[in-house]
Parts: structure tokens; C-alpha cells; sequence
């Protein structure tokens, strides 16, 4: 595997910066599926930046776009944008989060996957999407629209995804084979407000590609291993799901 190696994303609305991993063998002429990684409220930190490392050395090539990179003066120079987990920088994250803008947001993960599905060595009609936290929310407004565009994404993955409640009307248009994983201590996004997500994106059960999984216990940013976040077992169990999940529908070997 190498990376992470810096990248510049070109957009409609300016180069954006990005770090990339290719897994071993890319660079022998083969070709393997990719994975945009959208952020979660802390940037492309250390955690990031270690599960797209994970995915790298699954097979997939990864593209972790900065969006926080736009809300800095000359951004495109920026190597990583970040803030501290945990109680230090939660309020920290949550500023940067307000000051997001979430339709540029989008425009950026639609440029990310175009990115990577024109990369020497990736194959073009195989890059899913995974998120954390913000990530996950917006990951999935980015299937919506890649799909409204009439390029649908083979996979998509959610972490707690805390803007889904918001985003239900987009369901329609996220018909790819998706999983949704939550703790079901989530102070941010509570059981009633996941159950909703589960009817929207399964279609009342209609959609046998489409997964929800629940972890007892556990509470949001659970894979995050700061100790305000971490659940270990949960963490475990959730990645465990994450594998079985992309080897099923976007498999990399």
C-alpha cells in the first residue's frame, strides 16, 4: 500500500485538497474498485486517516477530500485540516460543521468520486462511498445526486450518519446497495429518528440490498477511538460488518 500522498481534487469551484492510498498492485497495471471517505466533524485526522489506510490494505483505492480546506485562505496549499476529538476540539468541530457549506459539500464528493473513477488503475464504474458522522449524512446526498446525475454508486457505506433524518426525501434517488450502522445509545440521533431512516432507505423492507444494524450500547462516533467516543465491542463488530459488506457488493480481490 502506499500513501497517504497528497492530491489535488480538480472542481467547478476550485482545486480542492485530498490525501489518497492505493493498495499494492495498482502500481503493476491492475485495476481495483475505489472508496471516496467523507470526513467526519474532526476533518482528516488521525482516525481517518488510519481507516482509510484499512481499506487500502483491503484493496481499494481511497480518496479522503478536505472539506474544511474551503473554509481556509488558500486552501488548496493546506495538507490536512483537523481538529482534536474528543471534549478539546468537539466544539471546535461543531463551529467548522456551521460554517460548512453542505451544497458545495456535495459538489466536492461528486468531484472526489470522479476523481478516483478516472485514476490510472481504478475501475471507473466501481467507486462506492463511505462516512463518518457528518460523512455519512453526506455520503449519502452524495449517492443521491450522483444517481439523479445518472451514475449510480455500486456501494455505500454510513457510519451514524447525522444528517440522514434531515436528508430522508433524497431516499428515493439512493437505490445502490447501502449499510447504515448506528449505536443505540445515540444521544444526536435517537431510536425513533433511526427507525425512521430504517423505512425510508428500505422502503418499508422492499429493499433486500439495503441493511440497518444497531449496536447495543453503544453511543454516537462509536469507531472513533478517542475514549469520549469509543465503544470498543461496537467498534469491533461494526467493522467486522463494513468488510463483509464491501466483499459482498464491491468486492477488491
Amino acid at each position: 500500500m502506499s500513501g497517504p500522498v497528497e492530491h489535488k481534487i480538480a472542481t467547478a469551484d476550485g482545486p480542492l485538497p485530498a490525501l489518497l492510498w492505493l493498495p499494492d498492485g495498482v502500481e503493476d497495471g491492475a485495476e481495483v474498485p475505489g472508496l471516496v471517505v467523507l470526513q467526519e466533524i474532526f476533518g482528516v485526522g488521525s482516525y481517518v486517516q488510519a481507516r482509510c489506510a484499512d481499506l487500502a490494505d483491503l484493496g481499494y483505492a481511497v480518496l479522503a477530500p478536505q472539506l474544511y480546506a474551503r473554509l481556509v485562505e488558500g486552501s488548496a496549499g493546506v495538507p490536512v485540516v483537523e481538529t482534536p476529538a474528543g471534549e478539546g476540539g468537539l466544539d471546535e468541530g461543531m463551529a467548522l460543521v456551521q460554517r460548512l457549506d453542505w451544497d458545495l459539500a456535495v459538489r466536492d464528493g461528486l468531484a472526489a468520486r470522479d476523481a478516483l473513477a478516472t485514476m490510472p488503475g481504478v475501475e471507473e464504474s466501481r467507486v462506492g462511498l463511505l462516512g463518518f458522522c457528518l460523512g455519512g449524512g453526506l455520503a449519502f446526498a452524495v449517492a443521491a445526486a450522483s444517481a439523479q446525475a445518472g451514475v449510480p454508486v455500486p456501494a455505500l457505506v454510513s457510519f451514524y450518519g447525522s444528517a440522514l433524518p434531515q436528508l430522508l426525501p433524497l431516499a428515493e434517488h439512493v437505490d445502490c446497495p447501502s449499510l447504515h450502522l448506528f449505536g443505540t445509545a445515540d444521544a444526536f440521533i435517537p431510536a425513533e429518528k433511526v427507525e425512521q431512516v430504517r423505512e425510508a432507505v428500505t422502503s418499508g423492507g422492499a429493499r433486500a440490498h439495503v441493511r440497518l444494524e444497531l449496536f447495543e450500547g453503544a453511543g454516537h462516533a462509536f469507531d472513533n477511538p478517542d475514549p469520549l467516543f469509543h465503544h470498543p465491542g461496537a467498534s469491533e463488530a461494526a467493522w467486522t460488518s463494513t468488510e463483509a459488506f464491501l466483499a459482498e457488493v464491491l468486492p477488491a480481490r
